[in-house]
């Protein structure tokens, strides 16, 4: 028999630990070459761990488990023969088209009778599939019978849900009990709260207002975003706009795109932009490189590209090094304002918010118009006040009047949109 010993790589450099997030397959399961069998969770991303060879796997962690990279998670009988009628892993269409079907089929709740599985990490906890399913569908988890390993919710018990006609309307409340649950937090989710108590905790953190008449983007977006559409293949969205301001106030302000190193100051003569985005891992900050090279098109092309892989639990960890500065839209989620956290070693971050019609003065007369709160965090120990509310106000001028994003230019709103 030849037996090979599959050891945890490592994800990036200074990562010595991570955790096993979810077994793709089960003890005893037949597995081919480059076939993703984990996810490993580092203090930085999620990774899929694919098998080396072809062969009979033998689990030698658990999910939940904490192991040191370098250590043999498995094993893989090299010599096994694959099994009459493998079928290989099923791409993701035909799922969704089951559940589509399924809810069309049979509206009528089917009881189902669970299976009893022992109390483990894994019991009652979606798989990353199930849960982007069971999200998109509004399918609440806690009425899923989990029949993965030890319990755990897979896709297919949520495409089987469907099929018997859960629905979230239906859902009473929270169950009526008392329980208490205790879940370990993920290797990500620990490193986020000890960056965040630092930041707090070793930063002169302050934050400075403003708001922004969003009004000349909006009707400006309005006038041409079907254009757009159509010359550049991506939808015109606000946050190529923001980006963009950013970009030109950084190069007026460049103390906001700088960082701190022990007794120095590091400034770039580049800007990499950091954009928060929600994933099924909770928050995450792709960085978009020389963003101030870039056009309005090409910043939404490669902001749609960073946030498709977040949300599909593919990001990399390069994706995420590096950044001198952070825009995050709390707006999307209804915020009005808040004060967001730095994210290090950068010394400075802009939160966007929600756009509400409001009461201003326009020309000494009152108007309703589309505002939008903007807040700037930054380190005040090399970023001054001056400089934090001149970058901000730069900011706010540039949004509310887009033709200064460029300058000396004829046609300045087509040549702004590339069109």
């Amino acid at each position: 028999m030849s037996v090979l010993e599959m050891k945890v790589p490592s994800p990036g450099e200074s990562i010595t630990e991570v955790e096993i997030a979810e077994w793709l397959v089960e003890d005893g399961d037949y597995v081919e070459k480059d076939q993703a069998i984990a996810e490993i969770d580092s203090d930085k991303a999620t990774l899929e761990l694919p098998a080396e060879e072809s062969g009979i796997i033998t689990l030698k962690a658990e999910n939940g488990d904490a192991v040191d990279v370098g250590a043999v998670v498995c094993l893989i009988d090299t010599a096994a023969e694959k099994p009459a009628g493998f079928d290989s892993v099923k791409g993701e269409a035909p799922v969704i088209e089951e559940v589509q079907a399924a809810v069309k089929v049979d509206p009528t709740p089917i009881s189902k009778k669970k299976t009893p599985v022992k109390e483990t990490y894994a019991a009652g906890h979606p798989s990353i599939a199930a849960k982007k399913l069971a999200d998109e569908n509004n399918v609440p988890l806690q009425k899923v019978n989990g029949t993965g390993k030890d319990g755990r919710i897979t896709k297919q018990d949520v495409v089987s849900a469907m099929a018997g006609g859960i629905d979230a309307s239906a859902a009473q409340g929270w169950g009526g009990t008392r329980d208490k649950e205790t879940i370990k937090m993920k290797m990500l989710r620990r490193k986020i709260a000890s960056r965040l108590v630092a930041v707090k905790n070793e930063t002169a953190m302050l934050t400075t207002f403003n708001e922004v008449d969003m009004k000349p983007i909006m009707d400006l977006r309005k006038e041409y975003k079907a254009q757009f559409k159509e010359v550049h293949g991506v939808n015109l969205g606000f946050m190529s706009f923001f980006t963009k301001a950013v970009t030109e106030a950084l190069n007026l302000f460049p103390q906001i795109n700088s960082m701190i190193d022990g007794d120095n100051m590091i400034a770039h003569n580049y800007a990499d932009i950091g954009i928060a985005v929600s994933s099924p891992k909770g928050l995450m900050v792709p960085v978009v490189r020389n963003a101030e090279r870039m056009s309005l098109a090409e910043i939404e092309s490669e902001i749609k590209r960073l946030a498709i892989k977040a949300r599909d639990g593919k990001m990399a960890i390069e994706d995420m090094e590096g950044g001198t500065f952070t825009i995050t839209n709390g707006g999307v989620f209804g915020s009005m304002l808040s004060t967001p956290i730095i994210n290090p070693p950068q010394s400075a971050i802009l939160g966007m918010h929600n756009i509400v019609e409001r009461p201003v003065a326009i020309n000494g007369k009152v108007e309703i118009r589309p505002i939008m709160y903007l807040a700037l965090s930054y380190d005040h120990r090399i970023i001054d006040g001056k400089e934090s509310v001149s970058f901000l106000v730069k900011v706010k001028e540039m949004l509310e009047d887009p033709s200064k994003l460029i300058f000396g230019s004829k046609e300045t709103t087509e040549v702004l949109l590339g069109l």
